[in-house]
């Protein structure tokens, strides 16, 4: 992986050329930075990920199993000689454009169409901004300095803790005689889109029910492959100085902690407290709530039930995830041009300003185009992916004050979509995906016969002036409507139903 001592010549990261990483990648490169993620020092090469998949071990032998890698656009490094330290340095930026750390390019693979691979050391630029909670952020080494002696019991709160958590600290603790360490993970949204600073109050808010426990924020983020995710926690619990390591998923540690699998507990009514189930009589069980359970109290307003969760979470959650007919929402139109969607989103928009519940904002693709869209989209990949992006962001911003972001932008590619969505769940809003399947035939006759309801259409053109015969329906929409029969009024009644059946509109 080479030395975390690499050092070049201000000048020579002064002409590097800069990257702004995914959310993901950027949090793997600050537990690199931190040395969370130790003994890892740098990016993996390709060598490192062909040897980790064959015998969990680096190239040089280091044991390690996640795969914590850096993709950026091929044109980016295209004049790179790797063999030269002088001329492989690429400067990574954060999401406002400050510098934070520099890798030393010593290999690159490709991933993808227009994407590559890099791997290499990496070294510290500057110190992230580390936003809210900043005296919870701290590094490990001056985390486990400040631990007592003994064993400490690493705890990964990736959601509230309600009572049942709650209880299995305790026991865990009270079991092992061990220092809790609550590690809350700020990288992301949590699963249920609790935006990280609401998720860091709720554990602050539960800290009279339990043992007396150091707190810190790690930006740890989820990784799609279950057991990667168990193996990071157990490496940055780990480093931060856990002996012991309470499961939230499978029960892998890696070589790292001695992971505690949790008891299972249930609520005793015969006095109120947590107890394993084989203590209590089942017809005085009472067994925790799911997170589905959880979530549909929330989004329809009703409290949490206190035998389940302290009031003082209780308040938190009902801050930070309003019911959904007061929450920020975004509702997304995609579809073919021709297929109706700006029709259908003026209308609804009309429609939800007329009830005076929201306030509406209308993000309609000739607006974005002559307010936002500065410079023509780029030939070729997904048609409309700036502006959609640049709409994405724009309604985030709109729903994270809680008001309503129409939109109807060009059809955008997949991932155009998963960063609007993902935008969306950051601000601690609802994403509404309304999907128009109309057939291709279908929209461009109505384009043809000059029917779209847009200046300037043309046919077999999309709202952009290019051809969006390679659109794709989304997978993941929350609704689809074909309006090959179906009328504008009709379609928008759809739309207002979907809502209102859904708890983001009243009835």
């Amino acid at each position: 992986m080479g030395s975390s001592g690499w050092v070049l010549p201000e000048e020579v990261l002064a002409g590097a050329p800069t990257h702004t990483p995914r959310p993901g990648e950027l949090a793997d490169l600050e537990l690199i930075l931190s040395g969370a993620f130790a003994p890892l020092t740098g990016l993996l090469t390709s060598a490192d990920l062909a040897s980790m998949s064959r015998r969990g071990r680096l190239a040089d032998g280091t044991p390690w199993s996640v795969p914590v890698t850096l993709e950026v656009p091929t044109d980016l490094i295209a004049g790179m000689d790797l063999g030269d330290p002088l001329h492989r340095a690429l400067v990574v930026t954060d999401f406002e454009g400050t510098p934070v750390a520099a890798v030393d390019v010593v290999d690159a693979w490709p991933t993808r169409d227009g994407m590559t691979g890099v791997g290499g050391p990496v070294r510290r630029i500057n110190d992230p901004f580390p936003g809210p909670f900043a005296s919870l952020r701290r590094p490990p080494a001056a985390v486990r300095e400040r631990l007592p002696d003994g064993r400490v019991l690493g705890v990964v709160a990736d959601a509230p803790l309600h009572r049942p958590q709650l209880a299995q600290i305790v026991l865990a603790t009270r079991t092992l005689q061990a220092h809790p360490l609550v590690l809350i993970p700020v990288a992301e949204p949590t699963a249920g889109g609790l935006p990280p600073e609401a998720l860091v109050r709720c554990v602050l808010a539960a800290r009279d029910r339990m043992p007396a426990a150091t707190i810190v924020t790690v930006p740890l983020r989820r990784r799609a492959n279950e057991i990667h995710d168990a193996l990071a926690r157990a490496r940055v619990a780990q480093a931060y100085g856990a002996t012991h390591l309470l499961a939230t998923g499978p029960a892998m540690s890696g070589g790292g902690p001695r992971v505690i699998v949790p008891r299972e507990l249930a609520y005793d009514s015969r006095d109120g407290q947590w107890r394993t189930r084989d203590d209590i009589p089942a017809r005085n069980q009472r067994l925790a709530l799911g997170d589905d359970e959880i979530q549909d109290l929330l989004d329809r307003g009703f409290g949490l039930p206190e035998w389940h969760t302290p009031p003082a979470v209780a308040r938190e959650l009902a801050r930070a995830l309003p019911p959904r007919r007061w929450r920020g929402l975004v509702l997304f139109f995609t579809g073919r041009s021709g297929s109706g969607k700006s029709a259908i989103a003026r209308r609804v928009a009309a429609a939800l300003r007329e009830n005076g519940e929201r306030t509406v904002t209308l993000l309609d693709a000739d607006l974005v185009r002559r307010e936002l869209a500065d410079a023509p989209e780029p030939a070729g990949g997904g048609a409309g992916d700036r502006t959609a992006r640049r709409v994405g962001w724009v309604a985030a911003e709109v729903a994270r004050h809680r008001g309503v972001a129409i939109c109807s932008p060009a059809p955008p590619s997949a991932a155009a979509l998963r960063y609007a969505r993902a935008a969306a769940q950051a601000a601690g809003a609802g994403f509404v995906l309304v999907a128009l399947s109309t057939p291709a035939e279908v929209c461009r006759g109505r384009v043809a016969a000059g029917l779209v309801d847009r200046p300037g259409a043309r046919e077999g053109a999309g709202v952009d002036g290019r051809s969006d015969d390679g659109y794709h329906e989304p997978a993941d929409a929350d609704l689809v409507l074909d309006t090959t029969d179906l009328s504008v009024e009709a379609a928008v009644a759809a739309v207002l139903e979907h809502l209102t059946q859904n708890g983001w509109t009243e009835p």
